[in-house]
C-alpha cells in the first residue's frame, strides 16, 4: 500500500478538463452514495489483465483495444452491445489466427462516457453554451438545461455500465464465444462486403482446425478456451470524483483498485506530471494507460512512466501514441529510442484515430487510409528500432454507421449525413474495423515470418 497517497489525494493538485457543478451539495452526496455500491469490475480480473498485457510487453501477444468515443444513455441496448461484442471478436479472430499470437482484448466499454473538449465552450450562431462532456456530465442537446453539469449522471452511468458488464460477462463466457460459432459471427451488413469473403476464408479454415481437434476428442465441453474468452473493459479516467469513488482496497494484498473498469487510461490533454490525473493513477495498481502525442517530451515520458510505473512492472504501463499518419515517423523513434536506453518496460499501441481527425462537409471524419497509413508507420519505426508493436487502439462500433470515409464500401464525403450518429468523435463501422485488423494481421504475420527467415539463417550459419 502506497502511504503516501491516498483516493483523495489528487484534490490537492492542479486539474484539467474539469466540469463546474452549480451544486457542490448533490455532487458530494452523488459520490459519496456511488462509495457504497458494489465495485464493477475486481482486483483480480485487474491483476489478469497486467499479466497478460506483460506477455505483450514481451512480444508474445498483442493488445486489440476499442470500442465507442463517447457511451451514451440513448444507444445503450443488448442488441448495440451483442453488436459490438460479435465485431470486437471478428477482430480478435483475424488477429489471432493471422498472427499466431494471444490477443489481449479490452473494450472502450462499460464505463466510457467522459470526454475531454479543446474548448470549456461552444458557439452556435450567437448562442454560446457549455462544451457537451459526455453523458456522464451533461447532455449532448444544445439547451442551456441540458449544459448543466448533473451528478446525478454519474449514478446513470454506474447503472448502465453494470447492466453492460453483465450482459458482456454472458456474452464472454457463456457459450456465445465459442469459436464453433465462428460464421454466426458475421454480421447482416458485413456480408456482402469485400471483408465477407476474407473473413469466410479464415472461418473455414479455423472450421477445419476444429473439426480436427473434436475427431481426436477436443471439444468446447473439455477444453474452456474453445467455448470462453477473456474480455476486459476500459476507459479514461477523466471525471476523478467518479474514479474516487469506485476506488476500494483488495482484501488479498491492501492494495488499493480502480473497480470502475479494468483498465483507465490518461489522456493527452490530461497528463501534467504534477497535475490530478497523473496523482490519481499512479495509487491504483490497475493496469495504467498514457496517451502520447506529438508535444510530448522523452525526458518527460521518462518522468511520467518512473510515477506511473516506479517498479517497472511489465504490463502494468501501455503507451498509446497518437501522432497523426504524417507525424509518427517525426516523434515516435525518439520514444522509443528513450524508452528503451532507460530499461523501462511498457507495451506500446497505436491510436491512429485521434491524430487523423478532419472537417468534410460540415461534419467530423477520419479518412481510412490515413488509418491504415497510421497504423503501418507504427509498425515501420517498431521494426527499424527492434522493438515490439504491442497493439491498436482503435474508437469503432458494431452498427453500420458513416462516419470515417474510405474503406472497402469507400465512403465518401457525400455518404457522412447518411447514418452519422456518433455523440462526440467519428468511429469505424464494423466493415471498417475488420478491414482494419486483417491489415494488422498482415503487418504482424510480416514481422513473424522475418524472424523466422532470421533464425533460420542463423541456425544454418
Amino acid at each position: 500500500m502506497k502511504i503516501d497517497w491516498t483516493p483523495g489525494s489528487w484534490r490537492e493538485k492542479p486539474i484539467c478538463q474539469v466540469p463546474t457543478y452549480p451544486d457542490q451539495d448533490a455532487l458530494r452526496m452523488a459520490e459519496e452514495q456511488i462509495a457504497t455500491w458494489p465495485p464493477l469490475v475486481f482486483a483480480g480480473e485487474a491483476r489478469a489483465l497486467t499479466r497478460s498485457l506483460g506477455e505483450v510487453c514481451e512480444g508474445r501477444g498483442f493488445l486489440l483495444q476499442g470500442g465507442d468515443c463517447a457511451e451514451s444513455f440513448a444507444e445503450h441496448g443488448a442488441d448495440n452491445i451483442r453488436d459490438f461484442f460479435r465485431v470486437f471478436l471478428q477482430m480478435s479472430i483475424v488477429l489471432t489466427f493471422g498472427a499466431s499470437r494471444q490477443v489481449v482484448k479490452v473494450g472502450r466499454i462499460a464505463g466510457q462516457f467522459a470526454k475531454p473538449r479543446s474548448s470549456d465552450y461552444e458557439m452556435r450562431g450567437e448562442i454560446e453554451l457549455p462544451s457537451y462532456r459526455g453523458d456522464i456530465i451533461n447532455g449532448i442537446d444544445f439547451d442551456e438545461a441540458s449544459r448543466v453539469p448533473n451528478p446525478e449522471r454519474q449514478k446513470m452511468a454506474y447503472r448502465q455500465s453494470a447492466a453492460t458488464l453483465n450482459l458482456l460477462r454472458a456474452f464472454a463466457q457463456g457459450g456465445f464465444s465459442k469459436l464453433e460459432n465462428v460464421h454466426q459471427w458475421m454480421l447482416g451488413f458485413v456480408e456482402g462486403s469485400p471483408q465477407a469473403e476474407r473473413y469466410e476464408q479464415v472461418a473455414e479454415r479455423i472450421s477445419e482446425a476444429i473439426a480436427f481437434m473434436q475427431a481426436i476428442g477436443i471439444t468446447g465441453e473439455n477444453n474452456p478456451q474453445l467455448r470462453e474468452t477473456s474480455f476486459y473493459t476500459s476507459h479514461e479516467a477523466l471525471l476523478l470524483g467518479y474514479e474516487q469513488a469506485l476506488t476500494r482496497t483488495d482484501s488479498f494484498s491492501g492494495d488499493w483498485y480502480a473497480t470502475s473498469g479494468h483498465m483507465v487510461w490518461i489522456g493527452d490533454r490530461t497528463r501534467q506530471l504534477d497535475h490530478a490525473h497523473v496523482e490519481f493513477c499512479r495509487g491504483v495498481n490497475n493496469p495504467i494507460g498514457l496517451k502520447c502525442g506529438p508535444s510530448l517530451a522523452p525526458d518527460e515520458l521518462i518522468k511520467l512512466i518512473d510515477v506511473l510505473n516506479p517498479a517497472n512492472t511489465q504490463g502494468r504501463l501501455t503507451l498509446i501514441a497518437r501522432f497523426g499518419h504524417d507525424k509518427v515517423e517525426q516523434y515516435l523513434p525518439k520514444l522509443i529510442r528513450t524508452v528503451e536506453k532507460e530499461g523501462r518496460k511498457v507495451v506500446w499501441s497505436c491510436d491512429p484515430m485521434h491524430g487523423n481527425t478532419i472537417s468534410a462537409n460540415g461534419y467530423k471524419t477520419r479518412p481510412f487510409q490515413r488509418i491504415l497509413s497510421e497504423v503501418e508507420s507504427f509498425f515501420a519505426v517498431h521494426k527499424a528500432e527492434g522493438t515490439h508493436p504491442g497493439g491498436i487502439h482503435v474508437e469503432m462500433t458494431g452498427n453500420n454507421v458513416t462516419e470515417c470515409t474510405g474503406g472497402a464500401r469507400a465512403i465518401s464525403n457525400e455518404d457522412l449525413s447518411d447514418r452519422y450518429h456518433t455523440h462526440c468523435d467519428p468511429r469505424l463501422n464494423a466493415d471498417q474495423a475488420v478491414e482494419l485488423a486483417f491489415k494488422v494481421a498482415q503487418l504482424l504475420k510480416n514481422d513473424r515470418d522475418q524472424v523466422k527467415e532470421k533464425n533460420r539463417l542463423a541456425a544454418s550459419a
